[in-house]
C-alpha cells in the first residue's frame, strides 16, 4: 500500500504538475478551468444538438435551444486559442521559475566542488540544452502539446459517464479500447534513452567542444595551437 505512493511522490509526472502552481498560481488555476471546460464543451454541444433536434421535431419554440447550441459553438472555437495563449505563457513561467531553482541550488551550497561533480554537471547540460531547445521543445512549446492531449482525455472521461446513462457497459468498453492504445504506444510516446549516461556524456563532451569553438578565449588558442582536427576528430 506504500508503494504506490511512494512511486507517485517520485514521479516526474507529479513533480512537473506541481511546479506549475510554483510558476504561477493563477494562471495554472486559468489553465486547468480552461482545459475542463474544453473537455466538458463537446458533450455539452451534443446535448444542444439533441435538444434542438428534439425541439424541431416537436414543434416547440426553437429560440432558446439555437441560442444554448450557438453560445456552447462559440465557447468551442473561443476557448481553444485562449487556452494555448495561456498555456504558452504559463509554460513561459515555468521555464524561469525552473531556471531560478536550477541558479539557487548552484549558489547555494557553499564552495565550487558540488559544480565539478560530474553527475551534476551532466544534469546541468541536460537541463540547458533542453531549455535551449536542443534536445526537445521549450516548455512554452511543450505546454501547447500538453493542452489538446489533456482536452482529449477529459472529453473521454466526459463522454464516458455521460454514456452510463444509456448503457452500464458501453463507458467501460470506450475506456478500455481508449487505454489500450495508450498502453500499446507506450514506449512509442517517451525517449527513455536522453537520460542514459552515454547520452549526457556525449552532451557534456559536445558543449564542450562548442565552448572551445566559439567562445573567445579558447577558440584563440585552439587556432593558434592547430587544434582543430584533434577536437573534430573526438566525435568520429
Amino acid at each position: 500500500m506504500t508503494m504506490l505512493p511512494e512511486r507517485w511522490r517520485a514521479s516526474p509526472v507529479r513533480a512537473f504538475f506541481a511546479a506549475l502552481p510554483q510558476a504561477s498560481r493563477p494562471m495554472a488555476a486559468g489553465w486547468w478551468a480552461l482545459l475542463v471546460a474544453l473537455g466538458v464543451l463537446p458533450v455539452g454541444f451534443a446535448f444542444a444538438m439533441g435538444g434542438l433536434v428534439g425541439a424541431v421535431q416537436d414543434g416547440r419554440p426553437l429560440t432558446l435551444p439555437l441560442t444554448l447550441m450557438g453560445v456552447v459553438f462559440v465557447l468551442m472555437q473561443v476557448l481553444a486559442p485562449l487556452h494555448q495563449a495561456v498555456g504558452t505563457n504559463l509554460g513561459d513561467a515555468l521555464a524561469s521559475h525552473l531556471n531560478d531553482r536550477l541558479t539557487a541550488a548552484c549558489v547555494q551550497p557553499p564552495g565550487v566542488g558540488h559544480l565539478e561533480d560530474p553527475d551534476l554537471i551532466g544534469d546541468l547540460t541536460v537541463a540547458r540544452d533542453f531549455d535551449r531547445g536542443m534536445t526537445g521543445p521549450p516548455m512554452y512549446i511543450n505546454m501547447g502539446f500538453l493542452g489538446p492531449g489533456l482536452v482529449q482525455v477529459a472529453g473521454g472521461i466526459a463522454s464516458a459517464l455521460v454514456l452510463f446513462g444509456f448503457a452500464w457497459w458501453a463507458p467501460l468498453v470506450l475506456g478500455g479500447a481508449w487505454a489500450s492504445t495508450h498502453w500499446l504506444l507506450r514506449e512509442s510516446t517517451i525517449w527513455r534513452d536522453r537520460n542514459t549516461e552515454e547520452v549526457r556524456l556525449a552532451q557534456r563532451h559536445a558543449d564542450y567542444a562548442y565552448r572551445l569553438a566559439v567562445d573567445p578565449a579558447p577558440a584563440k588558442e585552439l587556432r593558434l595551437f592547430g587544434l582543430q582536427d584533434w577536437t573534430v576528430a573526438r566525435f568520429r
